[in-house]
């Protein structure tokens, strides 16, 4: 099944100059967010975004910035 929200509105901010490439927030977004690449994080649909918040609250690095509940 495949989920999507309303477009262009999660409140997700990224800064992959923050990421070390970990992982942990591909591991933890249920809805396949992030995927890893070149050994760096890639934000690859923002719309699949629920703003669950466990991909900032995962990111010991700030690289993951969001509003939870907003979008």
């Amino acid at each position: 099944m495949q989920h999507k929200y309303l477009k262009q509105v999660a409140s997700l901010d990224y800064h992959p100059e923050k990421c070390v490439g970990c992982g942990i927030c591909v591991q933890v977004c249920p809805h396949a967010v992030f995927v890893l690449n070149e050994g760096k994080a890639d934000l690859v649909d923002l719309d699949k975004c629920m703003e669950c918040g466990a991909c900032e609250l995962n990111c010991a690095f700030a690289a993951i910035k969001l509003k939870s509940g907003v979008g």
